[in-house]
């Protein structure tokens, strides 16, 4: 097996998880039997594996960029935040309760053998490993309970390649920094530095490269340019706040543990549709649809939209008429009642009365990939939930198997990436009196991951 390349980052976003999809669809195009991993992911954004375990949703599209089976063994731990102190801990796939419960640094000795056997299992079934790290090595508060960062660069001893998002301004201070805050042996398996996101003149850079050498010895290996792209974002949401006159004008409802916010980038590409992100109380007679996404925590998304007010906001654009879509946990709150019994969430609370639905949250969550046809043609998508909803009234089945629900105007659905269908984009854009253009969205990634592999290998070091 070829050595690991893992790839660091100076801070959060430096663009290691865009980096490492456009690294696996290069090798794989050569022709290298390669996967990606990340021992520990934080991130409401998550994926649903064939055999229905939960990994990360950056995990899962660098395993569609590597042309293999995404796999749990690509990400063993995945942290979902729930409250402002309390992530629900995914390991292999499954929410574990009692490592979830424990303090932040006395999990490591948990969770260290499983992410070794993650590795030890990848590396006997693929010839390279690309390795993504999680916000930046040189936390020297959280160093002592790492199992992402440098403690996965030491045991694989990879190739690390330190990124540093140049687009922010202080990238040559950001690079030395977090290199002067790493140990000798662990400084020793820095191969290169990567400029990331730059935008400008490379002449403008002078001779930093040639300083940065001169004060570490590691060469700067490639100036990535900041790349446009369709892609899934790992955490950030692309959203506007802004109203286009002409086109369909979509509501999307944002609350504190909004989840799975990337199923909505078919929206924000669709050809005649605009979507508008709220966040604060207002009207919303004049959009054509309101959104209300997943949650990680219903009773406290549910509680916010009482307090601005939105609540009363969605409440008038469904008796107005308008199409209102909620997802996941959007269903949830658009039910009568949340009942936790278990305390998973917040707590019991009462929903917002539009469909006649009563949730009660399991201790066992559902996930799992979803094949069925829908008005004759195939759908995919994937359920991720503790809720378990039972019908209290006159409601009509939207989708099969309990997946969703609808009264007139009012549509709930478990299934998430419904709007990566061509057939329920077109659903969706004809209720609002349209008939547009649409595309299978799985076509587009695949099309995107190799323009952006076509840009990397221009562009990279590898």
């Amino acid at each position: 097996m070829a050595k690991p390349i893992m790839l660091l980052g100076c801070t959060s976003d430096a663009g290691k998880s865009l980096l490492a999809a456009a690294a696996c669809r290069v090798l794989a195009n050569r022709g290298v039997n390669v996967a990606p991993f990340k021992a520990q992911n934080m991130s409401n954004n998550a994926a649903v594996t064939p055999d229905g375990l939960e990994i990360g949703r950056a995990q899962y599209l660098q395993a569609l960029a590597a042309k293999v089976t995404p796999d749990v063994r690509m990400n063993p731990v995945l942290l979902k935040p729930s409250a402002d102190t309390y992530s629900q801990v995914i390991v292999n796939g499954v929410a574990n309760a009692e490592i979830s419960a424990m303090a932040w640094m006395e999990r490591k000795s948990l969770l260290w053998q499983h992410v070794k056997n993650a590795l030890t299992s990848l590396q006997s079934d693929y010839d390279q490993l690309v390795i993504e790290g999680a916000g930046s090595p040189a936390e020297i508060n959280l160093r002592a309970g790492d199992i992402v960062n440098m403690a996965v660069a030491l045991e694989t001893q990879a190739d690390v390649y330190l990124i540093s998002d140049i687009d922010r301004g202080g990238s040559f201070a950001h690079l030395l920094g977090t290199w002067a805050c790493l140990a000798p042996q662990e400084q020793g398996l820095i191969k290169g530095f990567v400029l990331n996101k730059f935008r400008g003149d490379p002449l403008l850079l002078g001779n930093a490269m040639d300083w940065l050498q001169e004060k570490t010895g590691i060469p700067t290996v490639a100036n990535i340019p900041m790349y446009d792209h369709r892609l899934p974002e790992e955490d950030a949401f692309r959203g506007s706040d802004t109203f286009v006159k002409g086109e369909l004008n979509i509501a999307l409802v944002i609350y504190p543990y909004a989840a799975n916010m990337d199923e909505f980038d078919p929206l924000f590409h669709q050809q005649g549709v605009n979507v508008t992100v709220i966040r604060e109380q207002q009207s919303l007679s004049r959009f054509d649809a309101v959104i209300l996404p997943g949650s990680k925590n219903s009773g406290a998304s549910m509680a916010y939209l009482a307090n601005t007010g939105l609540a009363q906001s969605v409440i008038d654009a469904a008796q107005l008429g308008k199409l209102v879509l909620g997802i996941c946990g959007g269903l949830q709150i658009l039910g009568e009642k949340l009942l936790d019994p278990r305390r998973l969430e917040a707590g019991d609370f009462d929903g917002l009365g539009l469909l006649p639905l009563t949730t009660e949250l399991a201790q066992i969550k559902s996930t799992s990939q979803v094949h069925f046809q829908w008005q004759n043609q195939p759908m995919t998508g994937y359920e991720i939930h503790h809720g378990q909803t039972q019908t209290t009234g006159k409601v009509s089945e939207f989708l099969q198997s309990n997946l969703g629900w609808q009264r007139e105007n009012v549509v709930g659905i478990y299934l998430h990436g419904a709007f990566e269908n061509a057939v329920f984009m077109s659903w969706f854009v004809h209720q609002l009196g349209q008939d547009l253009p649409t595309q299978d969205w799985h076509q587009i990634i695949d099309i995107e991951l190799d323009s952006l592999a076509e840009k990397f290998a221009r562009d990279g070091w590898l």
